[in-house]
């Protein structure tokens, strides 16, 4: 084979000649002279086959063949030296392990130097991987075309090469439009940056993108944003080096959308979760319209007004009417400081008078939510013509804005008002929805608190006109008494105390407690207290009075219960007859000091019946001191009550100026700030005054 072509020439005519299969999939190579005999064996073909080129180099390259093939290949090679054609095809190749290998071959003549000299290039791939590849050539074809996915193929510089049918309908761009362009010149109005990073992430490491997402707006669909979801795979040569990328997107804007709404619908429902544990827990006015201006503040807007119809926050009905304007007091406002937006808002407190033209007007009298989503000169000229403040917070950056009545048992009540600065969005449908809902929990339960602090002053009131005004006892006792209602915070209750002077000089010494909170128990103290009164002066055994007042709760349309201590006191003896229902025992303070507390059977409270109550007698030196009290004095939350009741006796084993002192000095040590329960305290000292 000295006149044969060199065998790098061969193999570079052939490669051409073979249509692109190399580097596809391992290709054996073997040069044969015309008359079939092998001159070439390469690597490739020795890992195929198994033989190394010694053992083959110099036989018929028919040799190679499976014992029982067709040996027409032979002839068939031979044939194309001398007619110059190729020939493509499928034998059965012996290996040298014995066993029988399908292989695709590509034969093709090489022209020698003298003319009548040839050689065959003959290329050899196992059929199996070589139908794989064209399988694949073929689907990877099809899923290109027609693929509803969007797939690109982009060189390591990110130039577009190719794209199929649907990323050019994304994209609203031909493929002609696509090639050779980047993805940031091709797309500005997308987050090309992101992308082409993640991209170049991708090439450098060779590790897949998934689920990046690509937002903004196309050719395809310029006048809306929309989200498409992309992923980014490395392409690479045989040799492990990156050629490039292939970028897939989908299109999931609806997906997103919907995803959207969801989150917001969830942060909705977890708003009003939040409003129903936090809004109108306090029953205040101011603490209610305030925490519906925390609630919202960011989670609705960036600022929030509560305000008040002014006759409400004063206690008084909600008025007649809104024909002749209306005047409003800021109850609540968030955030309170660092923002410049709340700023120019009026601060809390104030009192706001609005004309009945005003939109703060008409949004009250319609009862209906008043929405300016997009702020503007146009937009405010109604309101400002009535104030400087519109004009003040669009110059700030407000441009949206709406207005929610407080409305509560078909009573209007007030009015929330919401604003937004940029960059948010403007108010939608859902946010009148959101705000309208926070805004009915918020309004009723301002109501309730309007209701609870009519009910209780009315309680207070009627309680303390039912306590004894003036007490005047007889002749050898000195009184004094003190009565503390229960905080703000809490329900009056039905404590009462009384010292009515008897026949022979004697005098009782009446207390009680109605079980209960507001107008009802004061009621049915005054009820108690006025029976007392009367029947003390019939000169009644003590058990027998506590029978009557029981008789007297019997006939109440709704059952009630009452402790009551009722003591006979005889200041010039010193002798007492003491009976108990239910109520804490009195204290004996002696005149060296000494205090205890009194053994009386306890008793059930009245209104319990069938239970008969126990009579006790004792007798006081002169000089002594009785402390009667309800049981607000010594129960505390978390405290042990014969703890309770010991410091009292303690306390009251102190020496104190006067009977006066003495209440005072008790009220200071075991009474909180804010009182969970009504206090009444009556202490009264028997013979010698002085």
């Amino acid at each position: 084979m000295s006149d044969q072509l060199p065998i790098e020439e061969l193999i570079s005519g052939a490669a051409q000649s073979a249509g692109g299969w190399l580097g596809a999939l391992p290709v054996a190579q073997v040069a044969t002279g015309a008359d079939g005999t092998i001159v070439r064996w390469n690597h490739v073909a020795q890992e195929l086959l198994g033989y190394e080129p010694p053992q083959v180099v110099g036989r018929h390259i028919a040799d190679l063949l499976h014992p029982g093939a067709d040996r027409s290949l032979g002839r068939s090679l031979w044939e194309t030296a001398a007619t110059g054609r190729g020939v493509m095809g499928t034998v059965t190749a012996w290996h040298h392990d014995g066993h029988p290998l399908e292989l695709e071959i590509w034969a093709c003549p090489v022209s020698g130097r003298r003319q009548d000299a040839s050689a065959v290039l003959v290329f050899a791939a196992d059929a199996h991987a070589a139908r794989r590849i064209r399988g694949a050539s073929a689907v990877w074809d099809g899923l290109f075309v027609r693929s509803p996915v969007g797939i690109a193929i982009l060189d390591t510089q990110l130039r577009f090469l190719q794209v199929n049918p649907a990323l050019e309908a994304m994209n609203g761009l031909s493929e002609a439009a696509h090639v050779g362009r980047r993805l940031a010149e091709l797309l500005p109005e997308v987050n090309a940056g992101e992308m082409e990073e993640a991209m170049r992430q991708v090439l450098a490491t060779g590790e897949p993108v998934l689920d990046r997402r690509r937002t903004g707006r196309t050719p395809a669909d310029p006048d809306h944003d929309r989200v498409w979801s992309c992923s980014y795979v490395r392409v690479e040569d045989p040799g492990g080096r990156a050629i490039g990328v292939i970028a897939s997107l989908v299109d999931i804007t609806e997906q997103q959308r919907a995803h959207t709404e969801a989150e917001a619908g969830r942060r909705r429902l977890a708003l009003l979760s939040e409003a129903s544990v936090r809004i109108g827990a306090s029953l205040e006015l101011e603490r209610t319209a305030q925490e519906l201006a925390d609630l919202a503040v960011p989670h609705l807007a960036d600022a929030v007004t509560v305000d008040v119809l002014d006759t409400l926050a004063r206690g008084e009905e909600t008025g007649v009417g809104l024909a002749g304007g209306v005047a409003l007091r800021r109850l609540g406002k968030a955030p309170l400081t660092g923002s410049a937006v709340a700023h120019v808002l009026a601060p809390l407190g104030r009192t706001l008078s609005f004309p009945a033209a005003a939109p703060y007007t008409q949004a009250l009298a319609a009862r209906q939510p008043f929405l300016v989503a997009r702020m503007d000169e146009a937009a405010i000229a109604p309101a400002a013509r009535h104030s400087t403040k519109p004009a003040q917070l669009l110059a700030m950056g407000v441009h949206s804005f709406m207005m929610v009545p407080l409305v509560a048992r078909d009573v209007v009540l007030g009015v929330a008002s919401f604003y937004r600065a940029r960059p948010a969005a403007p108010f939608g449908a859902d946010d009148v929805t959101l705000a309208g809902e926070l805004a009915a929990r918020a309004a009723v339960s301002i109501d309730n608190a309007r209701l609870y602090l009519r009910e209780h002053e009315t309680a207070v009131v009627l309680q303390r006109s039912m306590l004894p005004q003036h007490i005047t006892p007889p002749p050898g006792i000195e009184v004094a008494h003190r009565y503390l209602p229960a905080s703000d915070v809490n329900e009056v209750g039905g404590d009462w105390y009384d010292v009515i002077a008897l026949g022979g000089g004697k005098a009782a010494l009446a207390i009680g407690d109605v079980m209960g909170h507001g107008i009802a128990a004061a009621a049915v103290m005054g009820r108690l207290s006025a029976s007392v009164r009367a029947l003390a002066r019939l000169d009644l055994a003590p058990d027998d009075l506590l029978h009557q007042l029981e008789a007297a709760l019997d006939e109440l349309i709704e059952p009630m219960l009452a402790t009551f201590l009722y003591i006979v006191v005889d200041p010039a003896t010193g002798h007492c007859h003491a009976t108990r229902a239910g109520h804490p025992p009195p204290v004996a303070v002696a005149p060296d000091g000494t205090a205890r507390l009194l053994d009386t059977p306890p008793g059930a409270p009245l209104g319990v019946g069938s239970i008969p109550f126990t009579t006790t007698e004792f007798t006081l030196a002169p000089g002594s001191v009785l402390v009667l009290f309800t049981d607000g004095l010594v129960e505390a939350r978390g405290c042990d009550i014969d703890d309770r009741l010991a410091e009292l006796t303690h306390l009251l084993s102190q020496p104190f100026p006067s009977l006066s002192g003495l209440c005072d000095s008790l009220l200071t040590h075991l009474v909180p700030a804010s009182a969970d329960d009504d206090i009444a305290l009556l202490a009264t000292r028997l013979g010698p005054i002085g």
